[in-house]
C-alpha cells in the first residue's frame, strides 16, 4: 500500500544510509585531522598546522591549477562534442551506427583506456611507429614529452575519450522522450536548420536531464587519480595523486597534511562546479539573444560534417587503444620503429594471466557482489516508490548523485580512518561498502528511465485480476524489464571493476584488484604485463554485457509466436 504519512519506506532509508552515511562520516573523518585532531597519532588538540604545512608544499598552486583546468576543460569539451554531434545527427542512420560503437566503450574502465591511449600516443607508441622512419626519419623514439606533459594535455585527452561515451548515453536517454522528433520537424517547417532547431527547441527541454550527470563528470575529472597517474604531469602532479602519495607516506604526520589537502580538493572541485554554472549562465544569455534575432541558420551542412570528426576520432582512438592492449599482451619482442611485433608469445601471456589469477578473482567477487546488491536495491527502491503518491524525483535524484558530486579523495581519507578505528581496514567487506557508494548511483541511473517508461497498464490489469503486488513484480514487471535489469547489472559491475581509489584507500594494500595492479604497472617498463592487466579489466564487463544482450533473446526466443498475424 502507498505510504500516506510522509514516512520514508525501508528501501529509501537504506539508500539514504548507504549514500549519505559514508560520505558524511568520511567528510567528518577528513575534516578533524585537517584541523590537527587525530588522537590515534597523538594529536588531540585543534590546530591549523596541517594547513600551514600544506601551504608550504612545493608546487601546490600548480597542482591546484592543473586539477581545476584539466578537469573543467575536459568536461566542457566532452559536453560540447556530444551536444554538437547530437544536434547534427540525432535520429539519422549515422547517429545509430556510431552509437553502436560508443555504447560498448562505456564499459571500458578509465585505467584501461588510459593505458591503451598511452601505448597509442607515446613517443615510442603506435602512431610514431606507423610513420617511422619512412616519413619522420626517426630510427629511435623522439625526445618529446607527450605523456606526462606539464600542461596535462594527454590527461585531458584521456578524460575526453572516456567522458564522451558517458555523456552521450545520458543525452540518448534524455532524447528518448515523446515528441522530440516532432519538435525537430516543427523547426524545419518554420525554416530553421537542423542544428538550430536542436539548440533552439530541443536542448532547453533535455538539458535539465543531463545537467546532474555533467556536474558529476566535472567533480570526477577535477579529482581523478588513476588517469592522472598514467597520463598526467608528475613535476608537480595534479592535486589528487599528490594527496594519495601523502596519505601513503611512511611519515604518519603527513596524513594530517593530506586531510587538509583533501578539503582543498573539495574546494577545487566546488570551484570548478561554480565556474561551470557561470559558463552555463553565459551560454543561456547568448542563446536567448540569438533566439530574439530570428536568424534560422538554414545552411549547416559544413558544421554538421565538422561535428562528426571529433566523434569518429574518439571512436578510432579507443578502438586502436584496445587493439594495442591485445597486441602488447601477446608481444614477445617489439622493437622501435617496427609497426608490429617481431614475435608473439602465448606462453608468456598464459604465465602472466595465471599470476594475475588471485587479483582477477578478487575483482570478480567485488564486481558481482556490488552489482547484485546495487541492482537488487535499485529494484526494491523503484518498486517501493512506484506505489507512493508523491515520488519526489528531484530530491532523490540529488541524493543519488551525492557521492558523485563530491570528490572521492575528499571523503575516502576520512572513511579509511573510520574503518581502521573500527577494525575493518583492509577487509573485503569494507571495500565492498566503498564500491557500493559509487556503484549504486550508476545502477539507479541505468534502470530508472526504463522503469518509468514501462507502461503501467500491465500492472493495473494484473492487479484488477487480484494479483498481489509481489506477484505483479515477479511475473509482470521483471520479465518485461529483463534486458534493462541485466544491462544495469553489467553497468554496475563495470563501475565496480573500474574503482581504483576506493580499492586502494579502503583496501589498504590487502585487497588487490586488476585495476590497482594495472595502474601500478603502467609506470613500469614491462608493457606486456601492463597491457595484460589492463585487458583483464575488460573481461568481466564484456562478459556481462554480452550476457545482457543474448540471454533475453534466448529466454524469450518463442515470443515472436505470440504476435498476431497481420
Amino acid at each position: 500500500m502507498p505510504r500516506r504519512d510522509g514516512i520514508p519506506d525501508v528501501p529509501t532509508v537504506l539508500v539514504m544510509f548507504l549514500l549519505t552515511g559514508p560520505v558524511l562520516a568520511g567528510l567528518a573523518g577528513t575534516a578533524l585531522p585537517a584541523f590537527g585532531y587525530l588522537p590515534a597519532l597523538g594529536h588531540d588538540t585543534l590546530s591549523l598546522a596541517p594547513f600551514r604545512q600544506l601551504a608550504a608544499a612545493p608546487g601546490l598552486a600548480v597542482s591546484v591549477l592543473l586539477s581545476f583546468g584539466t578537469g573543467l576543460f575536459a568536461s566542457t569539451a566532452s559536453l560540447a562534442i556530444v551536444l554538437v554531434f547530437a544536434a547534427g545527427w540525432a535520429g539519422t542512420a549515422t547517429f545509430r551506427r556510431l552509437n553502436r560503437f560508443l555504447s560498448p566503450l562505456l564499459s571500458v574502465p578509465h585505467a584501461a583506456a588510459a593505458i591503451g591511449l598511452a601505448f597509442l600516443i607515446a613517443p615510442s607508441g603506435f602512431l610514431v611507429r606507423l610513420f617511422s622512419p619512412w616519413a619522420t626519419g626517426w630510427d629511435r623514439p623522439p625526445d618529446l614529452l607527450v605523456l606526462n606533459d606539464p600542461y596535462g594535455l594527454a590527461m585531458t585527452a584521456g578524460l575526453i575519450v572516456k567522458e564522451v561515451p558517458f555523456l552521450l548515453l545520458m543525452t540518448l536517454a534524455a532524447l528518448n522522450r515523446p515528441h522530440i522528433g516532432d519538435y525537430l520537424k516543427a523547426g524545419a517547417g518554420l525554416g530553421y536548420g537542423r542544428m538550430t532547431s536542436f539548440f533552439w527547441i530541443v536542448l532547453p527541454q533535455i538539458y535539465p536531464l543531463i545537467r546532474m550527470p555533467m556536474l558529476a563528470v566535472i567533480a570526477y575529472a577535477t579529482s581523478v587519480v588513476d588517469v592522472a597517474v598514467i597520463l598526467g604531469p608528475t613535476t608537480p602532479a595534479p592535486l589528487a595523486p599528490r594527496l594519495v602519495e601523502w596519505m601513503n607516506d611512511p611519515d604518519l604526520d603527513r596524513r594530517l597534511m593530506a586531510s587538509a589537502g583533501a578539503l582543498l580538493q573539495l574546494a577545487v572541485s566546488a570551484g570548478a562546479l561554480f565556474a561551470y554554472l557561470g559558463l552555463e549562465g553565459c551560454a543561456r544569455t547568448v542563446l536567448c539573444r540569438r533566439y530574439a534575432s530570428g536568424h534560422r541558420h538554414l545552411r549547416d551542412t559544413a558544421v554538421r560534417l565538422a561535428s562528426l570528426a571529433p566523434m569518429v576520432l574518439i571512436i578510432l582512438s579507443m578502438l586502436l587503444a584496445l587493439g594495442l592492449l591485445c597486441i602488447w599482451s601477446l608481444a614477445r619482442s617489439w622493437w622501435f620503429p617496427a609497426p608490429f611485433p617481431q614475435k608473439l608469445s602465448l606462453l608468456r601471456l598464459l604465465d602472466t594471466a595465471s599470476a594475475a589469477g588471485p587479483s582477477l578473482l578478487t575483482t570478480l567477487a567485488l564486481a558481482l557482489a556490488a552489482a547484485l546488491i546495487a541492482t537488487a536495491l535499485t529494484l526494491w527502491l523503484l518498486e517501493a516508490r512506484s506505489h507512493r503518491n508523491r515520488p519526489e524525483r528531484g530530491r532523490y535524484k540529488t541524493l543519488v548523485f551525492l557521492p558523485l558530486l563530491i570528490p572521492q579523495v575528499s571523503f575516502l581519507f576520512g572513511l579509511h580512518m573510520l574503518f581502521l578505528l573500527g577494525g575493518l581496514g583492509g577487509t573485503f567487506a569494507a571495500v565492498l561498502v566503498a564500491h557500493l557508494v559509487f556503484v549504486f548511483p550508476y545502477a539507479f541511473l541505468a534502470l530508472g528511465d526504463p522503469w518509468r517508461r514501462l507502461d503501467p497498464r500491465y500492472a493495473r490489469a494484473a492487479r484488477s485480476f487480484g494479483a498481489a503486488r509481489l506477484r505483479v513484480f515477479w511475473q509482470i514487471r521483471l520479465p518485461l524489464l529483463l534486458r534493462p535489469v541485466l544491462v544495469t547489472f553489467a553497468v554496475a559491475a563495470a563501475v565496480s571493476v573500474g574503482q581504483y581509489l576506493p580499492t586502494l584507500m579502503i583496501g589498504a594494500g590487502r585487497v588487490v584488484t586488476v585495476t590497482t595492479e594495472s595502474v601500478a604497472l603502467a609506470s613500469g617498463g614491462n608493457r606486456q604485463v601492463a597491457a595484460l592487466y589492463a585487458l583483464l579489466q575488460l573481461v568481466i564487463p564484456l562478459a556481462l554485457f554480452s550476457l545482457a544482450a543474448f540471454f533475453p533473446a534466448l529466454l524469450f526466443k518463442n515470443r515472436a509466436a505470440m504476435r498476431l498475424e497481420r
